[in-house]
């Protein structure tokens, strides 16, 4: 459903953000898409939304070329950015002016998930606190039933219980034509709601498998001493030892912790390539 094959983009030819680029994302899935402040997220989603262009390399999203824009591309993805911008009207004014151009825009369910945020809907839109307009555009874009469905940080404002009702909302709204990519530095946010994890790092991709393929290949676990275990890819001090990330040489069964994950993938880029060819 998305497809980056060998893409390169950059705002000059001479300094590139990331270079040949290949991703496969299939419907039916949420995808968490990480990496450190700088490294080229949410350049990508603009370009799978079309909103940025590659250099080289192609972009095929849901049998379309996103920077073509073309009506029936527009209509079955839905992108929120990191900044968003809500015009001073209020909720039923908004559905008014936008629903209709998504063919597939249920409003029973967008009230739904409005009442499930907890949020006023006779207020304007921008009397509402930051958190309050993300949980808004959330419950619009989810509404929309879009085949493809892009989220930039979507949990910035958000206390921690509306993080808990974004995972529940999010994980409830997807469908098997359905592809939902997040992405975020807010590692933790991710979990319980993800089965695919894409790491950006360095202008290339060092991850890209579902939670089950780490787990199969990674352990997560606590040990009491890291001191001389070549295994180990990633630690830190604990109450009970050393929580620590291991090259899961005799298949043990162990929850992926994301944030263990990704710093092990910082720290030791080059041996997770090679564990995970």
């Amino acid at each position: 459903m998305i497809r980056l094959d060998k893409v390169s983009f950059g705002y000059s030819k001479h300094k590139k953000l990331f270079e040949d680029l290949s991703i496969d994302l299939q419907p039916g899935h949420i995808y968490g898409l990480l990496g450190k402040n700088g490294a080229g997220k949410s350049s990508l989603l603009r370009n799978m939304a079309g909103l940025l262009f590659p250099l080289s390399g192609k972009v095929d999203v849901n049998g379309f070329e996103p920077k073509k824009r073309q009506p029936a591309f527009l209509q079955d993805l839905f992108f929120i950015p990191e900044e968003i911008y809500l015009p001073s009207i209020t909720i039923d004014e908004y559905l008014y002016t936008l629903a209709p151009f998504y063919p597939k825009f249920n409003e029973k369910q967008f009230h739904t998930y409005i009442s499930e945020f907890d949020i006023p809907e006779k207020n304007k839109l921008t009397g509402m606190s930051y958190g309050q307009k993300k949980k808004v555009l959330t419950a619009f874009a989810l509404a929309t039933n879009t085949k493809v469905l892009l989220m930039d940080e979507p949990t910035n404002g958000l206390d921690i219980p509306s993080k808990s009702q974004f995972r529940k909302i999010v994980s409830s709204a997807l469908e098997p034509d359905r592809l939902i990519l997040i992405s975020t530095h807010q590692v933790r946010d991710l979990d319980n709601l993800i089965d695919g994890i894409i790491i950006l790092e360095d202008s290339e991709i060092l991850i890209q498998h579902s939670l089950d393929t780490v787990a199969e290949r990674l352990h997560f676990g606590t040990l009491p001493s890291v001191e001389f275990d070549t295994r180990v890819l990633y630690s830190e001090p604990s109450l009970r030892g050393y929580k620590a990330v291991s090259e899961n040489s005799h298949r043990e069964e162990s929850r992926v912790d994301l944030e263990q994950l990704f710093n092990a993938v910082m720290e030791n880029p080059a041996r997770i390539k090679q564990i995970f060819q």
